[in-house]
């Protein structure tokens, strides 16, 4: 018998939780006289991965991919098992008849156009993450959305994890206390080399290059800017704060039950990767939310040390526990809590100090579960809600709110400022230089509509 994997393991435990899907998700996932007509835009490394997922399901046809580069058009088509049209132009893919929905899996400068564009063709829409690229876009995106009335999911995936929805409850809950620090890590030795240093160059083909910039800044073709690397370039990417951290901030803004932060401060830079990227290789961001409670996500690409004991991707500090979030499970460890106050201490009676140790005992018991947060869970959602009109674990206020405190982060590392933020009007209050940063003039003749 052959070797287990990791993606064995994934897959048991997948289908494990899967018993706790409603009997009506179940009956939608046997059915296929009902299947949900889906067009693919974007199906380079992420929107591969998210087509694998939905093909998971009997209720769900690829029937349209597009995309710029052929081969991966071709890769999708043969993966669906049916026979989708190829278009290379997404607004013809949006007058197909045969899709109901479609799922962008496009570099993030243009997650706004095509939402929009959409949304207003009649189509639901899946996004990945991160939503936007500017605050500006993502509101939007939600205006546009629920004046067209459509279902939106936001490529965040986490949020329809079982197990990390117990998480979040038991933390909303006071299990852990009142929670004074949240913290979320990316922790990758990208140290020496990064995504090297290649020279610009004409590109391989005009067209296409013109294509995969679209509203961006025209600037000379290098080939780091362009597929699956875009994200090293603020142009085209909000880095990995956007990228990566959007996940953690969402998970943590969801354990505290909070929508926004009330300030926010930022400081990194490229320390010691010689390559030609734009965003940091090590990066802190801190935000205060209500509560009050500090998040902070750390960005370390030239070490791999671990963040914290566990060497988890997130942890919830709290006044009786903490919880480790890892991949596939979490874990609360108690704290002590003394009977007796902090001593003064004396040289002239150690006696006091001595006696506070020994007052500590624990106030609540160890806690834990397993689980998965495959992508799967996440389109199901996505296609129940299609059919129910329900709204989605991860629709697009909420993207929207998780998103734009990660993008406020760096505007708060591009203006090296202590950012005061005014939620209900998405604006800065302390800082009106700043507030230039909300969003950015379209190349023409793009406009956001």
């Amino acid at each position: 018998m052959g070797s287990v994997t990791k993606n064995d393991h994934s897959r048991r435990e997948f289908a494990r939780q899967a018993g706790l899907f409603t009997a009506l998700s179940y009956s939608r996932i046997l059915g296929a006289n009902d299947r949900v007509g889906l067009g693919y835009i974007g199906l380079g490394n992420r929107g591969d991965q998210v087509h694998e997922a939905f093909l998971e399901y009997a209720d769900q046809q690829t029937v349209a991919v597009c995309d710029l580069r052929e081969d991966y058009m071709d890769l999708a088509v043969k993966k669906s098992r049916a026979n989708p049209r190829k278009y290379k132009d997404y607004r013809k893919l949006l007058e197909d008849r045969e899709v109901d929905a479609v799922v962008i899996s496009t570099p993030d400068h243009w997650h706004a156009l095509m939402f929009i564009d959409a949304c207003n063709a009649g189509k639901d829409v899946y996004v990945e993450k991160p939503l936007s690229l500017t605050v500006v876009e993502g509101r939007r995106m939600v205006e546009v959305a629920e004046r067209t009335k459509r279902v939106t999911q936001v490529g965040i995936h986490r949020r329809s994890a079982p197990f990390l929805k117990e998480a979040a409850e038991f933390v909303r809950s006071g299990g852990i206390g009142h929670v004074t620090v949240a913290k979320g890590y990316h922790v990758l030795n990208e140290w020496p080399l990064g995504i090297g240093s290649p020279p610009d160059e004409p590109p391989p083909d005009e067209w296409e290059w013109e294509q995969w910039l679209g509203p961006a800044p025209k600037v000379p073709y290098n080939k780091n800017r362009t597929y699956y690397r875009f994200r090293w370039f603020y142009h085209y990417s909000g880095g990995q704060l956007t990228n990566f951290g959007v996940h953690y901030v969402d998970m943590l803004r969801w354990c505290l039950g909070q929508d926004a932060p009330r300030a926010v401060v930022a400081m990194g830079g490229k320390y010691a990767i010689k390559d030609n990227r734009e965003i940091p290789d090590t990066l802190e961001v801190l935000w205060e939310f209500p509560g009050p409670t500090l998040m902070i996500f750390c960005q370390y690409n030239c070490n791999a040390a671990p963040g914290n004991i566990q060497n988890a991707e997130m942890e919830l500090r709290g006044t009786k526990g903490t919880m480790y979030i890892h991949g596939n499970r979490w874990e609360v460890v108690p704290e002590s809590q003394a009977t007796v106050e902090v001593p003064a201490r004396t040289p002239v009676d150690r006696n006091v100090e001595r006696a506070w140790g020994p007052s500590r005992k624990p106030v609540m018991e160890p806690r834990s579960m397993k689980g998965s947060a495959d992508t799967r869970f996440h389109v199901r959602n996505f296609l129940d809600c299609v059919k129910s009109r329900a709204r989605c674990n991860c629709d697009v206020l909420t993207g929207h709110l998780s998103t734009t405190a990660t993008l406020i982060g760096n505007i708060a590392l591009r203006t090296k400022s202590y950012l005061e933020w005014d939620a209900k009007a998405e604006r800065f209050v302390n800082n009106e230089a700043a507030n230039r940063y909300l969003h950015y003039r379209y190349r023409a003749p793009y406009k956001l509509p």
